[in-house]
């Protein structure tokens, strides 16, 4: 959905609104003390750790790893993600509103697997702030029923190609 610009009127009334309104400071929170490592005399005494959740610090955990794609081997998926399959077509969604950029997806994907292309670009920009109504929606428009039978698997696109505001689209083969 498009924002629009408030109006001169606008502007003005929100000036007037807002004319005598300051920021307030906001006092720099101190860290809490790191307890003391407990001897083994304090052991019985201390907390136990579910009486004090926020004093346990929890492992890393390992970053989360893609599930395997039915249908991809392992060698094609790497070379999706690092963008080193040839690009055979793009389809570049700037400037375009839900609707159009939608309906436009679901025209792209089928005839590109019907001309026998196997990996696509799909450019929607990052959006205001990196957080883009189309970057969000393109990842479930491909999931949806009309576009999931010709996507194998989708990757975020290298900065070469668009980074954060592009999307690799791996089409299954035409048998």
């Amino acid at each position: 959905m498009a924002t629009r610009r408030p109006s001169a009127e606008e502007r003005a009334l929100w000036h007037a609104a807002t004319r005598d309104v300051r920021a307030r400071r906001r006092a720099v929170a101190a860290a809490p003390p790191a307890p003391a490592p407990a001897g083994p005399k304090d052991r019985a005494a201390a907390v136990p750790p579910a009486a004090a959740p926020e004093a346990r610090v929890l492992p890393a955990l390992p970053p989360p790893r893609a599930a395997p794609t039915p249908g991809l081997d392992k060698r094609s998926a790497q070379r999706l993600r690092r963008g080193e399959m040839p690009i055979e077509a793009r389809l570049d969604l700037h400037g375009m509103t839900q609707d159009e950029a939608h309906r436009a997806l679901e025209r792209f994907i089928p005839a590109q697997r019907e001309a026998g292309r196997r990996a696509v670009l799909i450019i929607t920009g990052k959006g205001t702030g990196g957080d883009g109504v189309l970057r969000r929606s393109v990842p479930r428009w491909l999931a949806e029923a009309r576009c999931r039978p010709h996507v194998l698997a989708t990757a975020p696109a290298r900065p070469q190609h668009g980074g954060d505001g592009a999307l690799y689209v791996l089409l299954r083969r035409t048998r």
